[in-house]
């Protein structure tokens, strides 16, 4: 292999590290709010509201539905209001933060949802006010499960990202495609599938660490 091309794929690594992690850091920033939202609105929680969680509940899954390739294409004016262009790695952060929000939402629901009600009766009957049961017991006993939850996006952003590659968001996922794909070289092909699957790794394993210190059950 020529330096020009490991010089290419380093390149390209560097622009799926920062879609990956950086889609998945924004994501993350506005979807637990959501997947909180979404939670304590519910029927018997502590911010009870049928129409507003029915509503959210809704928009969320609305998100979650629409293919993350047809998101791509239908949010490019959004995409260039936002980065001034709808081509390249920051172009390719906007589409795959809008697809990992919801995704993100129902996730951290999901991890809310674990907490056992006798935590939040307890501090209810201790006489903590609603802010101080989402801050001192909803979220510090969710914490292993929303930390599983982050690792599933961040290996679904992943999968995205070489999704985005192949229409211009650059990437291992435009290598693999343009070199690998367009000009039959199936080991380029082959080398950035193991790339991608080496970083896949990389996260489980260090997410899985980081969940297991948390993890006081």
């Amino acid at each position: 292999m020529s330096d020009a091309m490991i010089n290419l794929l380093l390149s390209a690594f560097w622009e799926t590290l920062i879609m990956t992690f950086g889609s998945g850091a924004i994501a993350c920033a506005l979807g637990l709010p959501l997947g909180i939202a979404l939670h304590v609105s519910k029927p018997g929680q502590i911010w009870e509201n049928k129409a507003f969680n029915k509503i959210l509940g809704t928009v969320v899954n609305i998100g979650r539905s629409v293919p993350f390739i047809i998101l791509l294409v239908a949010i490019i004016p959004f995409t260039r209001l936002v980065v001034g262009t709808s081509i390249g790695t920051w172009a390719a952060v906007v589409p795959l933060t809008v697809a990992a929000i919801p995704f993100v939402a129902r996730l951290m629901e999901g991890a809310l949802m674990e907490v056992p009600s006798g935590l939040v009766e307890a501090a209810q009957a201790m006489g903590a006010r609603r802010l101080q049961i989402v801050y001192k017991v909803l979220l510090p006993e969710a914490l292993p499960g929303m930390l599983n939850s982050i690792i599933i996006t961040l290996v679904t952003l992943v999968n995205y990202s070489a999704m985005a590659g192949a229409v211009g968001g650059g990437g291992l996922g435009d290598v693999g495609i343009r070199y690998g794909y367009q000009r039959f070289d199936p080991q380029i092909m082959l080398i950035t599938v193991v790339i991608l699957v080496i970083l896949v790794q990389i996260i489980q394993s260090v997410g899985e660490r980081l969940v297991s210190r948390v993890d006081r059950r």
